[in-house]
């Protein structure tokens, strides 16, 4: 008898009982309850609208013999055994070739086909990567929808096509960071001798008119874009309500119906909230700092997050009086000592840090830990009083400030579109999207790309690039996959902030103490000698890898133009950049980047690293 069973089988019996089950549904599929490869073959028939039955042989006493039988018939050993009126499909792997190349389709035979769907895409969000995603597939040919809706802020803030990134992210945040550096600059040129009598103040409200104006520019140009290339945009509110069908509804309450055969999930995430008295009614986030009608004053930024400290950097370069209240540490999963060394410069230039104190008693609630927001004075800005506990003990924070600007954190927004409906899985912690290394969820016609992926970078130009090779895949052929590895990013702080690659506690922790190497140098941009400030403030490090050739796996620049420094040296990373590469690079003097040609003190040699000259 075959293993597990006592007896003999009635082989003959069996053969006619595989062959009825067959005949007699129209999806049969022989299963084992345990097997995540039969759960993924449910889930595609599932999703398809289509019923079937599965025959779990881990828990039928005949099981061994019937999958002999099946072996015998079909010449598969395994499970999934797929059936489809009468039709053997094979396992997993087949059945999901079977759907992508339509054969699956027809041979259901009532389920709709990709010729009677509206659309053989639909992207759920008009933001950088959806956007990138769209134009790709037209540009291949394909018939493609874009639905796009902001949902106003508490304040009743909202913008144009674009995504965050464009209207109220990166492309905001960069200006005002520049004003501030200009502000900087203005005051380093009376060394360099430039005299100027007239007192130099900042106008809030002709610097946010220019930024919205060139904003709207950008709009247009994407509304254009896509016309161009004949995708058809939807200002509307995308929810699922079948499987390939969304509802479609407008700023007018007005609701469309449309179908596809494939959809992009791109619908970015949206600033947090603390969910304590007063947080909605009185304090603003990064959505609407950068179409504020009014200076906001004096200002305190709530979280330790790139946002919240880009945001007070800023704020403060424009010459306000600018608090961060941190309730631990700076920039969680950044490199830490290049994030203390942000907070100390900013300390150093101004900016006030009140540590320890939590912005919502829902983080830890052990600490009783609370903030309070009351409206003391109606204005632009306003006044208001701020009432926080430590989370260390029974201390207790009052501050009045004009503006209170919550940095905390962001929600991916998809628990409000209809994902449950079709069985999309979301991480129920953090509401992000689970994908495979195809940016394809567990439903197989729903992909998602963007910030909402669980575990991968929330970067802009990852959005784009993960949209674009998902488009080139689904429709030209392609299998270039995204690489999330090795992603340079900037975090535009006073002092900016470049990195690739690992952190060091990651660098430790991956490849042991004892097997990384650190080159580290200060150095003082020459740009800032004759006005005489920051010296020895910028700092730059490479990690390396000792036992893979000195190969670099962490960089990290902190200095003035921290972003195209990053940039050059993130393409030499991609390429397997080591120590002795750069040593044999010739820099370019003098610059701030060269400093990485000429590092020779390890971190571990605790030698000094403060520079003296040219």
């Amino acid at each position: 008898p075959p293993p597990g069973q006592t007896q003999l089988p009635d082989w003959d019996g069996l053969k006619l009982r595989v062959r009825t089950l067959i005949a007699t549904h129209r999806v049969m599929i022989f299963s084992k309850s345990y097997c995540p490869y039969c759960h993924r073959v449910k889930e595609l028939f599932s999703s398809l609208g289509v019923q079937y039955y599965a025959l779990e042989l881990d828990v039928t006493d005949d099981g061994p013999s019937i999958q002999q039988v099946l072996a015998e018939l079909t010449n598969q050993r395994t499970v999934p055994n797929v059936f489809v009126n009468g039709k053997h499909i094979g396992g997993c792997d087949s059945t999901y070739k079977a759907y992508e190349n339509g054969t699956l389709q027809k041979l259901l035979g009532d389920v709709k086909d990709v010729e009677t769907y509206d659309y053989d895409l639909i992207v759920i969000g008009g933001g950088s990567g959806g956007l990138a995603c769209s134009k790709e597939a037209a540009t291949l040919g394909k018939k493609v929808m874009v639905l796009d809706y902001v949902v106003p802020t508490p304040l009743g803030t909202s913008w144009g096509l674009g995504g965050t990134c464009v209207n109220v992210g990166c492309i905001p945040k960069k200006l005002m960071h520049q004003a501030a550096l200009l502000g900087q600059a203005l005051k380093d040129s009376r060394k360099y001798g430039w005299q100027y009598e007239e007192q130099v103040k900042h106008n809030w409200e002709i610097m946010v008119e220019a930024i919205q104006n060139y904003i709207g520019s950008l709009n247009w140009g994407y509304r254009l874009s896509l016309r161009e290339k004949s995708v058809t945009y939807e200002n509307s509110y995308g929810e699922f309500v079948e499987p390939h069908k969304i509802k479609a509804t407008n700023r007018k309450g007005q609701v469309a119906y449309h179908t596809a055969e494939t959809f992009v999930l791109a619908t970015g995430e949206r600033p947090r909230y603390l969910g304590i008295p007063g947080d909605k009614e009185y304090c603003i986030t990064s959505d609407d700092l950068f179409s504020l009608p009014y200076c906001p004053g004096k200002t305190l930024v709530v979280g330790a997050s790139y946002v919240a400290l880009e945001c007070a950097g800023f704020l403060a370069g424009l010459g306000l009086d600018v608090t961060v209240m941190v309730r631990s540490i700076l920039l969680r999963g950044f490199d830490q000592q290049m994030a203390e060394r942000i907070g100390a410069h900013m300390e150093t230039h101004g900016i006030t840090f009140i540590r320890k104190f939590v912005p919502t008693q829902a983080i830890v609630l052990s600490l009783r830990m609370f903030i309070q927001v009351e409206k003391l004075e109606d204005g632009t800005p306003g006044r208001l009083k701020v009432t926080a506990e430590s989370t260390e003990g029974p201390e207790i924070f009052e501050g009045e400030y004009n503006t209170v600007l919550l940095a905390i954190g962001r929600d991916a927004c998809t628990r409000s579109i209809g994902l449950e409906t079709i069985g999309v899985k979301i991480n129920e912690k953090n509401g992000k999207v689970p994908v495979n290394d195809e940016e394809q969820t567990n439903v197989p016609y729903v992909y998602a790309i963007g910030d909402i992926l669980d575990g991968k970078l929330e970067l802009t130009p990852v959005a784009i690039q993960a949209g674009k090779l998902l488009a080139r895949r689904l429709y030209g052929g392609s299998s270039t996959k995204c690489d999330y590895v090795n992603v340079p990013t900037t975090v535009f702080t006073p002092l900016e902030y470049g990195s690739c690659g690992l952190a060091e506690e990651r660098a430790v922790e991956e490849y042991g103490q004892q097997n990384v190497e650190i080159y580290h140098s200060l150095f003082w941009p020459l740009e800032w000698t004759i006005p005489g400030r920051d010296n020895n403030t910028c700092y730059a490090k490479i990690i390396c890898n000792k036992l893979d050739n000195n190969r670099v796996v962490g960089f990290h620049v902190l200095g003035p133009n921290a972003g195209e420094v990053t940039q050059g040296f993130a393409a030499a990373i991609k390429c397997g950049l080591t120590k002795e590469l750069l040593d044999e690079t010739i820099g370019i003097h003098p610059t701030c980047a060269e400093v990485f040609t000429t590092m020779d003190i390890t971190k571990s040699s605790g030698q000094d690293i403060t520079q003296r000259g040219c």
